[in-house]
């Protein structure tokens, strides 16, 4: 015969498992993008069809530009140099052949400072960008800017190399 006791001791071992197999962690159903990744949020379409590439997508924005779809900047400047002016005059001229196309230029900042500054910094670079777009004649009302400050460098390392290819404006487009 079992004692009330080793009943009693059976439902708590059980009832304990059971509580930490609730708590498990489940695994996310998609990873979220790595930090830098040049993602559309276009799930409407595949940008690339076997080899080729859907015109108007983010994959033919990326090898139209090649490279152009980024600018950098000096440490602690957001002004737009004559690199910068080319890279964004190329944009405004792929986003002209797309008039339905939007677009967000993201603001990224290296790793030295406060992240408030780093999120200011990043967010004036991308309003820069954002405004010489607008300048050369893409509407307003299709650009957005985000800035990331230094959270999502694509070169890690406490050096001047790695700074300067985190001290950026991505353009990225939508829809």
């Amino acid at each position: 015969m079992t004692s009330p006791r080793t009943i009693r001791t059976a439902i708590l071992l059980l009832a304990s498992s059971a509580a930490l197999a609730a708590c498990a962690s489940k695994a996310p159903k998609q990873l979220p993008p790595d930090p830098g990744a040049n993602v559309s949020t276009n799930t409407a379409q595949e940008p690339v069809q076997g080899n080729t590439i859907t015109p108007g997508s983010q994959a033919d924005f990326v090898a139209q530009m090649m490279g152009q779809d980024t600018i950098y900047f000096d440490t602690d400047r957001y002004n737009i140099d004559s690199a910068d002016m080319t890279a964004l005059q190329a944009q405004a001229q792929w986003l002209a052949q797309y008039p339905g196309k939007r677009a967000t230029v993201e603001g990224h900042a290296d790793e030295r400072g406060t992240r408030e500054y780093n999120l200011a910094l990043g967010e004036r670079r991308a309003n820069a960008a954002k405004n010489y777009l607008v300048s050369v004649g893409i509407d307003a009302a299709r650009l957005s800017t985000v800035s990331y400050g230094k959270e999502r460098p694509v070169a890690l390392g406490s050096d001047e190399a790695s700074w300067a290819k985190n001290r950026r404006a991505v353009t990225i487009t939508i829809d």
